[in-house]
């Protein structure tokens, strides 16, 4: 692609909305972000915009947080994930800390 703007229009035409297995009540994005650090995030022209949404709570550490990527790098080594039926012991370890905070 010839510059970012074009790379971006691009992107959306080849995922289009009729498409898309999802209830479109937004809309076709707006802005492609290419990049995020702490509550930062950068779309494909270059332009800084503060993430208010945070990845609507799941981003609520910051993205590119360096603490955050090496525990869940560890994690994924062990385990990815298993359903709520079962346990597992980062669950409860945070189970237990969240119960901690609330006695």
């Amino acid at each position: 692609m010839a510059n970012a703007e074009s790379s971006q229009s691009h992107a959306f035409a080849h995922a289009p909305m009729e498409n898309c297995p999802f209830m479109p009540v937004f809309g076709p994005p707006a802005i492609m972000f290419e990049r995020g650090q702490g509550t930062e995030l950068w779309d494909s022209n270059g332009k800084r915009y503060l993430d208010f949404l945070a990845g609507i709570a799941v981003v609520s550490l910051g993205h590119s947080n360096s603490v955050v990527a090496e525990a869940v790098g560890d994690q994924l080594e062990r385990l990815l994930h298993v359903s709520n039926f079962f346990a597992n012991p980062v669950a409860t370890e945070a189970a237990v800390k969240v119960n901690g905070l609330l006695a």
